[in-house]
């Protein structure tokens, strides 16, 4: 029996949702050198390639004038960008299982940032199985939240809390690697056994490349995110900012090449760098994606309303809050009121007076007049709202306007607070 066609927006929606897990597996996949979950990236590739092959036939099937072509062009636009972040995620994925070389330095310097993602299935012997995500409550119990879930081979995305997890579930999350692994045994899975990386204060070559790979890592995930939320929130000022961030990216990238040719004269075998290249290059090339896909709302026409409803219908949104004097947030770091756990909103970028602040970490400090750009659930965005002192009425996100005027900088150096 035929299979319904899905609509423009479901196959948006499908291909959004699979290409940023693609990316935070990737990634993921390359420092804990998991094969397992490098490989979960290539059966992401497969549905993405499936969703805009769909999406492609529906389009042109959907034009039937010169005019719903022009209307459809920003759509099938779009669908190239997501198709790129994919194609360069796969390209991280297979520096893990073609073991092309990654140095233990790289490994070291993301399996100890603040979040993780990671991939766990449920085996016999657990104590999950049976029980609905709400009766578990995952993130309070373990900091880990749940992000998407593979049964067989069924992916389910913006899970219900209802849901309950059955024994053989393959399990996505983000959070602290102790989370992690008190998750693991929640599981029946024995513990990673991860060990710690050695003190040494020299600052070597090979560490400035690594540094580098770590930043272009970071700033592809905020480029992807401020992409998102520019054509959300229909805010040329953010498009700017993704612009911004590729032009940086650019220099990072060149940067790094200098620094992986200068490291290469200490080591017996250069080829162990390889890896730190085609990481930095895929990275590179998400930010082009990025960039390429606010090009919807760069020009006068409104961009496709299916683009604004399939990503308003994800299974996280993106929402902005400015913080008031006097709130919670005024004077205290994000990690003073636990933002992210008690809101369930992840803080991308804090917009200071046009200087902006991506993926501040948790002692970052919070003033009046910030404006933060957030992605998670909808009624996260509320709570953060709240805490910000930011009354607005919902749905209503606000109008930030670049002043020509004004020079506005770009902060990619982690300040001592944020080490």
């Amino acid at each position: 029996m035929m299979q319904p066609r899905r609509t423009v927006k479901e196959l948006l929606v499908a291909a959004k949702d699979a290409a940023e897990l693609m990316v935070d597996l990737a990634y993921a996949a390359v420092f804990f050198g998991d094969d397992s979950m490098a490989r979960e990236v290539l059966r992401l590739e497969d549905r993405i390639d499936d969703s805009l092959d769909e999406l492609r036939v529906t389009c042109m099937l959907a034009a039937r004038t010169p005019a719903d072509a022009d209307a459809l062009a920003g759509v099938l636009g779009l669908a190239m960008s997501i198709e790129g972040i994919a194609d360069s995620a796969e390209d991280i994925a297979r520096v893990q299982l073609k073991d092309i070389g990654v140095p233990p330095q790289l490994r070291d310097d993301l399996r100890y940032a603040e979040e993780v993602t990671g991939r766990i299935r449920i085996r016999d012997g657990n104590q999950l199985a049976g029980s609905s995500l709400r009766e578990l409550e995952l993130p309070a119990r373990t900091g880990m939240w749940l992000i998407a879930l593979r049964r067989d081979v069924d992916w389910v995305y913006g899970l219900d809390p209802e849901e309950v997890l059955r024994t053989g579930d393959v399990l996505f999350l983000q959070g602290p690697e102790e989370g992690m692994d008190a998750l693991r045994e929640l599981a029946g899975v024995p513990p990673r056994g991860v060990t710690e990386p050695t003190d040494d204060d020299r600052l070597t070559d090979l560490d400035r490349a690594v540094d580098l790979v770590v930043e272009l890592k970071n700033v592809s995930e905020v480029a992807v995110g401020l992409a998102y939320a520019a054509i959300l929130l229909r805010d040329r000022s953010l498009a700017a900012e993704v612009s911004a961030i590729e032009d940086a990216s650019d220099d990072l990238f060149h940067g790094l090449e200098g620094w992986v040719l200068r490291a290469a004269r200490d080591l017996e075998d250069p080829a162990a760098l390889r890896g730190l290249l085609h990481i930095a290059a895929a990275s590179e090339r998400i930010v082009d994606s990025a960039q390429s896909m606010t090009r919807v709302i760069e020009t006068d026409d409104a961009p496709h309303p299916i683009i604004a409803a399939a990503l308003s219908e994800t299974d996280e949104i993106t929402a902005d809050a400015f913080v008031a004097a006097g709130s919670a947030l005024d004077g205290a770091s994000l990690g003073d009121h636990q933002v992210h756990t008690n809101t369930g909103m992840e803080i991308l970028a804090i917009d200071r007076g046009g200087h902006w602040i991506y993926r501040p970490r948790s002692r970052r400090a919070i003033r009046a007049g910030d404006r933060l750009l957030a992605l998670g659930p909808e009624e996260g965005a509320l709570r953060l709202r709240e805490l910000a002192g930011d009354h607005r009425p919902e749905g209503d996100e606000g109008e930030w306007v670049m002043d020509p005027d004004e020079s506005y900088d770009t902060e990619w150096a982690l300040g001592d607070d944020d080490r």
